[in-house]
């Protein structure tokens, strides 16, 4: 019998996607990638805060996550910024290119992780852009929460 894996281990997050975009939908992807590549996300070594999905030929693509390259994976490594195709049904594919190019809309790569059965997963968010005053409106939320957060424990 196979151990149990922990579920749900966060490789990578992009943190400022939810401040700069307004997330009305996440969607859970696949992601094709290379043995040394998931040796090295086991390891923590990914980041896709500067990443974006792209609709390239009826396909998505992650483009600009960087998985660095696996130390005990010899000359045959993987390029760490490489394009990598993400797996979806082919409705939801449809469905999301069609909001994108309709709608104005954007893919934002949300998380990275393992799932319970030790797949590597991306978490997508289908959203708008915020405006500069939607930014602002959300930072003074976040300090009010935060100053309340004080007073209460100060007052008991």
């Amino acid at each position: 019998m196979a151990p149990k894996r922990e579920s749900g281990k966060l490789v990578a997050e992009n943190r400022k996607a939810r401040f700069n975009y307004a997330i009305e939908d996440t969607i859970e992807a696949g992601i094709v990638l290379s043995g040394s590549e998931v040796k090295s996300l086991r390891a923590g070594k990914g980041n896709i805060a500067e990443s974006y999905v792209s609709d390239e030929g009826g396909e998505l693509f992650l483009i600009n996550a960087r998985i660095d390259e696996y130390k005990g994976a010899a000359r045959d490594g993987h390029e760490p910024t490489r394009h990598r195709k993400l797996l979806l049904h082919k409705k939801e594919m449809a469905r999301l290119s069609g909001a994108i190019q309709r709608e104005g809309m954007a893919l934002i790569p949300l998380r990275l992780y393992f799932n319970a059965r030790g797949l590597a997963k991306l978490q997508l968010g289908l959203g708008r852009g915020k405006k500069i005053y939607d930014k602002r409106e959300t930072q003074k939320k976040r300090d009010w929460e935060r100053q309340k957060g004080r007073l209460m424990r100060e007052k008991g």
